[in-house]
């Protein structure tokens, strides 16, 4: 397989004249009116810290230019990973979630410390975990904050029926002490905030060791099937695992590896309009970069390791998520650090591919 860039890649989201320039973890979309829409954590100081927002920007010329980024989701927490999914005929869901005042200090200085005094734990209950909000007019207006009991960083997708199906880590799944249940569950939500559990995917257990899968995305294939590739990290690994439904949703395959243990993470795929399955994913071994894999087979092989996007400053980037231009080609946004000592923003790819 050949990737050819189409153009340069580009800064689409950043506050160039703040100090609030730190912008990471993005989703981009087709809307139902035709306009694109990119969601990001932004108007942050770093990787982490208790200033990020859930913000938006849209497209009305196929990503030549993009509005300036507005908050959708801005709790008094740390709002992180950004999705968005339309669904039916003008619904939109924007995803995010946050950590604890506690998490936050950790990784904060005192002018973070300041604003971390200001919140009590009341206000920190009210909106602690995984949230979204939902829109039904195309995005130009959103209802309330509402949680799910599962988190990923592009969020849920719409099956055939209109519905939305978040397949997701459990929220805090990384503290759960039994291995025996699974980390990663799929669930149904409903627009007006509630959710009902369909299934879970089993755990990855690698040399008699529990790993921790995290930040899955899933895709619907033509026949029918949810195919989802899971970021795997410990044990040496931070790469690409794969599981299957056949079911919608209910029971699921036992994961396996698709890339070598340091062969990158965390993916999204795309289903392209020529029948082929696009898995983007970030590398974070030098040169870093974003890399995308391809399936004709509907998941059943994959050609992996082809560079999208190469950095060659930091490991900070990834979280590529993708769609399909009118002309077929593909764009893909990402976070990266464009110059040494800059923070990172949120980058744009436009490329095509030929086997």
């Amino acid at each position: 397989m050949k990737i050819i860039p189409l153009g340069e890649p580009k800064i689409i989201m950043s506050n160039p004249h703040s100090k609030h320039n730190y912008f990471a973890w993005p989703t981009v979309t087709r809307l139902q009116n035709g306009k694109i829409a990119a969601v990001a954590s932004g108007f942050r100081l770093s990787h982490v810290c208790p200033f990020g927002k859930a913000v938006i920007s849209y497209s009305d010329d196929n990503g030549e230019s993009y509005t300036l980024p507005a908050p959708v989701i801005d709790t008094v927490l740390d709002d992180r990973d950004c999705g968005i999914t339309p669904f039916g005929k003008s619904g939109v869901i924007v995803t995010s979630f946050n950590n604890t005042r506690a998490f936050q200090r950790q990784h904060s200085r005192t002018y973070g410390h300041a604003y971390l005094d200001t919140i009590s734990d009341a206000e920190e209950a009210a909106v602690l975990g995984s949230t979204f909000r939902i829109s039904h007019d195309c995005g130009v207006t959103f209802g309330p904050i509402y949680k799910s009991p599962v988190t990923s960083p592009h969020g849920p997708l719409e099956l055939a029926d209109g519905s939305l199906l978040w397949v997701g880590q459990v929220f805090d799944s990384w503290s759960q002490p039994d291995y025996n249940d699974s980390y990663i569950k799929a669930y149904r939500i409903f627009p007006d905030g509630t959710n009902e559990y369909v299934g879970s995917i089993p755990n990855v257990e690698i040399e008699g060791q529990i790993v921790q899968p995290c930040e899955p995305h899933t895709a619907l294939l033509e026949n029918g099937d949810l195919l989802t590739h899971i970021r795997i990290e410990g044990s040496g690994f931070f790469s690409v695992f794969q599981s299957r439904s056949t079911d919608c949703g209910r029971t699921w395959s036992r994961p396996e590896a698709l890339l070598e243990k340091r062969g990158g993470s965390p993916p999204h795929i795309l289903r392209h309009s020529s029948g082929m399955l696009i898995s983007t994913y970030g590398y974070r071994n030098e040169p870093y970069g974003v890399k995308a894999m391809f399936s004709r087979d509907n998941g059943e092989s994959w050609d992996v390791g082809h560079d999208v996007y190469v950095n060659g400053i930091s490991g900070d980037l990834g979280y590529p998520a993708s769609i399909e231009l009118e002309d077929h080609s593909i764009l893909t946004v990402f976070y990266a650090i464009p110059k040494k000592g800059e923070p990172a923003v949120i980058m744009q790819q436009i490329w095509r591919f030929e086997e």
